[in-house]
């Protein structure tokens, strides 16, 4: 059906950089300096700001404390990734949390699944191939 909205980036699992780490890398492999990170990552809450060496130091050598959730606004706004995301890339990183919630999704999303939490593979399955007809069906409708 859906993969968890969450799901590690790829080749993450084989990494041993830590999550938050790997994101500012991925950034910083996308174009994106470490001077270019501290001009944009600004909380916008705060105004607080962080230099270019703390991104720098963050993946080389991470510091032994997390990030504080004003420092976790910045970084997001710094690497153009949503706040909820730095913030589980944290929780990896610094307390081993796996996140597995389905987060992006709405309610209804999130009901539906409930629902089937728990099944047996043969209900799963059965649910999974009627929503694939009613896919299906739809399109040959023309809907």
């Amino acid at each position: 059906m859906a993969t968890p909205a969450t799901a590690p980036d790829q080749g993450a699992a084989e990494s041993t950089t830590g999550a938050l780490s790997q994101l500012i890398q991925e950034a910083n492999d996308r174009g994106i300096t470490y001077q270019e990170m501290a001009d944009r990552g600004i909380d916008e809450e705060t105004g607080a700001k962080l230099p270019k060496q703390w991104y720098q130091k963050l993946v080389k050598t991470p510091p032994v404390n997390p990030p504080s959730p004003t420092q976790m606004h910045a970084i997001a706004s710094a690497i153009g990734k949503p706040f909820r995301r730095v913030q589980e890339a944290t929780a990896q990183q610094w307390l081993l949390y796996e996140a597995t919630e389905l987060a992006g999704y709405d309610e209804e999303v999130r009901i539906i699944v409930g629902h089937l939490a728990g099944k047996s593979k043969a209900e799963l399955l059965q649910w999974r191939m009627m929503i694939e007809a009613a896919e299906r069906a739809k399109r040959e409708a023309g809907e």
